[in-house]
């Protein structure tokens, strides 16, 4: 799998979630608590997996590859 998600936190808490260097999301609250336990001792993969179901479904797969 690609490591195309990254993902940044703010000294506010809040987590930003990047695809390809471009601004995917942004979770505040809850949602980003939930997010950070998740991600919480995974890596390569499994952290990208994790990155993919927080984004939702922001890519519709009509864009060309």
């Amino acid at each position: 799998m690609h490591r195309d998600f990254t993902y940044k936190i703010s000294k506010d808490g809040r987590v930003h979630i990047s695809w390809q260097g471009k601004p995917v999301v942004v979770l505040k609250g809850n949602k980003a608590s939930k997010f950070l336990s998740q991600c919480e001792g995974k890596t390569g993969d499994d952290l990208q997996l994790v990155l993919c179901r927080f984004t939702g479904n922001f890519k519709r797969g009509n864009e060309r590859q």
